[in-house]
């Protein structure tokens, strides 16, 4: 009995040995799982983060790890929007108030640009306004849209043929009658500018009623077509230093331009040729062009000024002119100067 009582003991104590070492191996093999979990991860979120600076992950990307890791980029114009400081209508006010009389008028420099506008601009530029562009081999087409008479398809047809890029003035009535010419204005790589809600006359109307004939039409942009508008038309051409520092502060360039003719009756339109020869006659170095669109003159000589103006070395040039305003320029605050 002692013999098999030895045997017993021993057999039981080789079992535990073994037991020992079997929990031991899964412990080392589970930490092992472990350890090669948590690199698979670390090197998974790495991976996270370079991919989804490029845009090119498959991985799904932990948000909250991103927020952390990466700068945050502005969601929407919205969020732009907001950062302006509203306009200070109190120091606005107190620049002068008149109507500025203004036109091209007939007097040309040396090299054909109209005195006036430069003049204008050198006076007026301070608050972004921009009556004529920089002296240089380009030529800018905008069209004015206040109403819709058939003839906008058809220009889009040419400038997309031509490969050029213009500015389309537009009217917050016009927008809303012409949803499909707008987007394919935008989707054609056209600038949409801002030509006010109701068409009023600045001059004749309060700073806040200019806010708002101004911000009616950019708010729907946004909110419609998620497109900012930062170019600015005057109705009818008519300012006050005033209004000038007003849309600067709503952040818009002003236009206006450095050659226009009469083509906005559409009752009342000139011969196609001799229209051509007025236009192209009064090429020049930077040139801002105003064309009305219901002007059926207008796209009938389109393509054939293209033509004219690229084979004597202009570009026919989408809207860069920068003047390189870079702040809102200094109000007097002593007004009996």
């Amino acid at each position: 009995m002692t013999g098999y009582k030895l045997i017993a003991i021993l057999l039981a104590m080789i079992i535990g040995l073994t037991g020992c070492v079997s929990r031991e191996d899964d412990e080392k093999s589970n930490s092992s799982q472990e350890t090669l979990s948590s690199d698979a991860k670390d090197s998974s979120s790495d991976n996270e983060d370079i991919d989804a600076a490029t845009g090119e992950s498959d991985i799904p990307v932990d948000n909250d790890k991103e927020d952390e890791s990466k700068p945050q980029e502005e969601d929407s114009d919205n969020e732009i929007e907001e950062e302006l400081p509203p306009p200070n209508l109190e120091e606005i006010s107190k620049l002068p108030p008149d109507a500025i009389p203004w036109g091209p008028g007939v007097r040309k420099d040396k090299d054909g640009r109209s005195e006036a506008c430069v003049m204008l601009q050198e006076k007026y530029g301070k608050y972004d306004a921009q009556f004529i562009a920089p002296k240089e081999k380009k030529i800018y087409l905008t069209f004015d849209e206040g109403y819709e008479n058939g003839n906008s398809a058809t220009i889009l047809d040419i400038l997309k043929e031509k490969n050029v890029q213009a500015v389309f003035f537009v009217t917050l009535e016009y927008v809303k009658a012409n949803p499909e010419l707008i987007q394919r204005m935008i989707d054609e790589g056209h600038i949409v500018g801002n030509h006010s809600a109701g068409h009023p006359n600045y001059t004749k109307i309060s700073l806040e009623k200019a806010i708002e004939a101004t911000m009616n039409l950019h708010n729907y942009m946004l909110d419609n077509y998620n497109y900012k508008m930062t170019l600015f038309r005057y109705p009818e051409g008519t300012f006050t230093e005033q209004t000038a520092a007003l849309l600067q502060a709503l952040g818009y360039k002003q236009v206006f331009w450095s050659f226009a003719y009469a083509d906005w009756d559409p009752k009342s339109q000139i011969e196609d040729s001799v229209a051509y020869e007025k236009v192209k006659g009064a090429t020049h170095d930077g040139a801002i062009y105003l064309l009305h669109a219901v002007s059926s003159t207008n796209s009938n000589i389109l393509g054939k000024l293209i033509d004219a103006w690229r084979a004597e070395g202009y570009e026919i040039s989408k809207y860069d002119v920068d003047y390189k305003i870079n702040k809102v320029p200094d109000v007097p605050t002593d007004i009996s100067e």
